[in-house]
C-alpha cells in the first residue's frame, strides 16, 4: 500500500521548505511532485528574432521520505498504518487518531 497518493495533503519534514504544507501533484515511484514546494528556475533562450528570453519557475521532484501525509481529521502530520476491511479492501489509517483518510 502506498503511503502517499496523488491529491494528498502533505507536510515537508526536511529541506529548505521544511514545515510547509501543500498537495501532491504527481507520484513517481520514490519521488513526489508537490505544489509550490522545491521551486527551481529554468532560463529559456529566445528562439526567434523578436522573442525574449524568460525565467520560468516550476516544481522539482523531491524524495517521498521528506514528506509526511497530513491527517484529514486531526490535521497533523502522521505516519500511515494499513487496515484490511471486511470487504477485502485495504485502507490507510492515521497512526495518531486511528481515523481513515
Amino acid at each position: 500500500m502506498e503511503r502517499i497518493k496523488k491529491n494528498d495533503k502533505v507536510e515537508v519534514i526536511a529541506g529548505k521548505d521544511k514545515g510547509k504544507r501543500s498537495t501532491v501533484i504527481q507520484v513517481c515511484g520514490a519521488t513526489v511532485l508537490v505544489k509550490d514546494i522545491a521551486m527551481v528556475s529554468r532560463h529559456t533562450k529566445p528562439r526567434r528574432h523578436n522573442e525574449q528570453g524568460t525565467i520560468k519557475r516550476k516544481e522539482c521532484l523531491i524524495d517521498a521520505s521528506k514528506v509526511m501525509p497530513v491527517c484529514s481529521s486531526c490535521h497533523k502530520a502522521c505516519r500511515v498504518n494499513a487496515k484490511l476491511l471486511d470487504e477485502g479492501k485495504r485502507v490507510r489509517l492515521c497512526n495518531k487518531c486511528k481515523e481513515i483518510f
